[in-house]
């Protein structure tokens, strides 16, 4: 069993990973709160945990894996 990871690049910058206890939003927040600062635009996947990027005052895109995208040059 593997333990949840979230990992954050800026394009060009540093990466932060961590070893998530659970995966909820709640646990996410303050990581991306500490790394990120706010008006930044963050590219996730679809998955819901990163809905509430947006009330947290970040700019949020996404792109869908089940379409086959998986990175966009926007």
């Amino acid at each position: 069993d593997k333990p949840p990871i979230l990992g954050l690049i800026q394009r060009g910058g540093q990466v932060v990973m961590r070893m998530l206890a659970n995966v909820q939003q709640k646990t996410i927040q303050p990581i991306i709160e500490a790394a990120v600062i706010k008006g930044a635009r963050v590219h996730t996947d679809e998955y819901d945990i990163y809905a509430r990027l947006p009330v947290w005052g970040y700019r949020h895109v996404t792109v869908c894996h089940a379409r086959g995208e998986y990175a966009r040059d926007d």
